[in-house]
């Protein structure tokens, strides 16, 4: 029901084969720039706030350029970004060769941005570029990623000499390795100047030599973080890296004509239309690169450690089209029969089941898939109980019995709350859902709705609940797929300050409501006292705000600040449990938003800062 801005999506494409192998086989240069277009639409859902795209050309001649790029800010990114470059191919195109023509090129590079620090505008937009007349030197960078300790990168940077001209982990990583590279070049520069004074066969075996894998070991060693990042140099060397925790996530598949990378493996197997066998994640700490001579390496930047991907990825971001992840959310429906059971206190035949939003639908299905497995064991334990005593009438009650799923509320996509006034906004805001009239029995039935998660709670309260109010049930449970979020993220995702999550308010509401005020400001003590020291020995005591309460005593809390004054079914919240997480995802580890066990330093020195920064807010005002 809230929508999480989130990871940013990245597409690599690299061609393996002379670009006149293309033009022969399927008939255009613009083979793999149309690959990078369908991969860039494939990931649509993970860059609503801009696009940009690189090429590079090992073809141009002297004298033109071999470095192109093209961004641009909003939700149309990708169809403006596109557009423009096609509008400039067309225009260079006629009369010219191949080497001449923008974009064409043997590797690309795609990012799709959502911002997670409130930094907008164009200078924010990747692919970053450092730009250089020697192609060795060059170095084009994108990401889906967010550094825990910028102030660490930036000060390093100071310390070496440099002065950065933004405060953005992407330039400074930029920078960083813009560095590295150049001393990487001066050296091989200086060995082989000595044995020849042809400056294009020096120029040829310092593209051979540069080493990646060496260049990203010696730049990473200070990041903290969750990333994927992703460069092209000016010789065509490609490589995408991914942090030791395995946080974020990124695929790759070659063949002998092309070798691709993007967020997303679906992406790769609709785009290249290959089966899922012949696509591979990037493992933790690894590093898949591609040289200009289109040699392929995956090295081991750095070693694995305390391996945590991403949870939410398979909650909520990535695709649903992924076989694993379909699974996955249907079996977290599945491991919420249970408590549901307990909240409708098991009156199945007085309980209409629905979902919202669509993206809830896959928990939908397995949560309803429980329920008709449950229905029937239940079905042959009544047939068997009264055996041959059973009436015909009974048994055709008895096999009537089935759960009941309606469509109760849908977006009303048309809508649009553009007035800004506060009580103008919310009573629109209440209205951009529609709800089906008759969909439930009033005053008799339960009304179940699942949903993927609930963060902020403030979709619920404003719109949600006084909706499905209107059907008059008896009750409304609204379910989550998810558990509790309590943390806030620092890799990636638009969570990140501690009066947003509804659970946070519950477990302060619930202190404070019974006496426990101590433990609030003594929380604020443990972290105030943290504040200067080295992230390695920051600790999350904020757990000890949650400490005192079961999850159930703060779900029901949550219920009570959701709940609107003038509404009259009782409204229960129930939440996925920590275990069954695990159980439906257990590949995935990564739980620090719901657990507050963050995988890297950093992350323990981020919730201490956001709760100091809470507490000076708001209990001191």
């Amino acid at each position: 029901m809230e929508q999480l801005q989130h990871e940013c999506g990245i597409a690599l494409v690299r061609l393996l084969k002379p670009i006149e192998y293309y033009v022969e086989k399927y008939g255009t240069w613009q083979y793999g720039l149309n690959k990078l277009y369908l991969l860039m639409e494939k990931q649509h859902n993970r860059g609503q706030e801009g696009a940009g795209i690189g090429c590079v050309s090992a073809k141009a001649e002297p004298g033109s350029e071999y470095i192109f790029r093209e961004r641009a800010e909003g939700s149309d990114a990708i169809k403006e970004v596109f557009q423009a470059t096609y509008d400039k191919i067309d225009r260079a195109s006629a009369g010219q060769s191949q080497s001449s023509i923008p974009f064409c090129g043997e590797v690309y590079m795609g990012h799709l941005r959502y911002s997670t620090t409130g930094r907008s505008g164009m200078e924010y937009i990747h692919p970053f570029l450092r730009r250089n007349n020697w192609r060795s030197r060059s170095l084009m960078l994108c990401g889906n990623f967010n550094m825990t300790n910028v102030d660490e990168i930036f000060q390093a940077l100071i310390r070496e000499g440099q002065h950065p001209r933004l405060y953005s982990d992407t330039f400074m990583i930029l920078e960083m390795m813009g560095d590295l590279l150049d001393s990487e070049v001066h050296h091989w520069h200086a060995l082989y100047q000595q044995k020849t004074t042809d400056g294009q066969l020096i120029n040829q075996m310092i593209a051979e030599n540069v080493d990646l894998a060496k260049i990203l070991q010696r730049s990473s060693k200070l990041w903290d973080g969750g990333f994927v990042i992703c460069g092209v140099t000016g010789t065509t060397d490609m490589f995408a890296f991914r942090d030791p925790q395995g946080i974020r996530s990124a695929f790759y598949y070659h063949d002998d004509e092309i070798a691709v990378v993007a967020s997303e493996r679906p992406v790769i197997q609709t785009a290249m239309n290959v089966p899922i066998e012949n696509i591979y994640e990037l493992q933790p700490g690894q590093a898949f690169i591609v040289k200009q001579n289109g040699r392929i390496e995956r090295q081991q930047i750095q070693e694995a450690r305390n391996v945590s991907p991403c949870s939410f990825e398979r909650i909520y971001f990535s695709r649903g089209s992924d076989r694993d992840i379909y699974q996955e959310r249907k079996m977290l429906g599945k491991l919420l029969l249970y408590p549901i059971l307990q909240a409708i206190d098991n009156d199945l035949e007085n309980t209409v089941f629905s979902f919202i939003p669509n993206t809830a639908e896959v928990a939908f299905l397995g949560m309803t898939e429980g329920f008709e497995t449950y229905l029937d064991e239940q079905k042959k334990r009544l047939i068997k109980e009264k055996g041959t005593h059973l009436q015909e009438q009974e048994l055709d009650r008895i096999l009537s019995l089935k759960i009941r799923q309606e469509k109760v509320a849908l977006k009303d996509i048309k809508l649009r709350t553009f007035i800004a006034e506060g009580n103008s906004r919310n009573e629109l805001a209440a209205h951009v859902y529609d709800i089906t009239y008759g969909s439930i029995r009033a005053g008799k039935d339960n009304l179940v709705v699942i949903d993927d998660s609930i963060v902020r709670g403030t979709t619920l309260k404003q719109s949600i609940i006084k909706i499905l109010d209107r059907l008059n049930p008896k009750k409304i449970v609204i379910v989550s797929s998810s558990p509790q979020v309590r943390y806030p993220d620092c890799y990636g995702i638009d969570m990140n300050r501690m009066d947003e999550f509804i659970a946070f308010r519950a477990a302060i509401a619930l202190l404070k409501e019974r006496g426990m005020q101590s433990v609030i400001d003594e929380t604020y003590r443990k972290c105030k006292a943290q504040l200067d020291l080295p992230k390695e020995e920051v600790v999350n005591c904020v757990k000890d705000i949650y400490r005192p309460f079961t999850a159930n005593e703060i779900s029901a809390k949550i219920a009570e600040l959701l709940e609107p004054d003038d509404i009259r079914a009782q409204v229960e919240i129930v939440y996925q449990s920590l275990e069954g997480l695990h159980a439906a995802c257990p590949d995935h580890k990564g739980d620090w938003y719901f657990s507050g066990d963050y995988p890297t330093p950093g992350g323990n020195k981020v919730v201490v800062h956001s709760f100091v920064k809470y507490y000076e807010t708001k209990e001191q005002n």
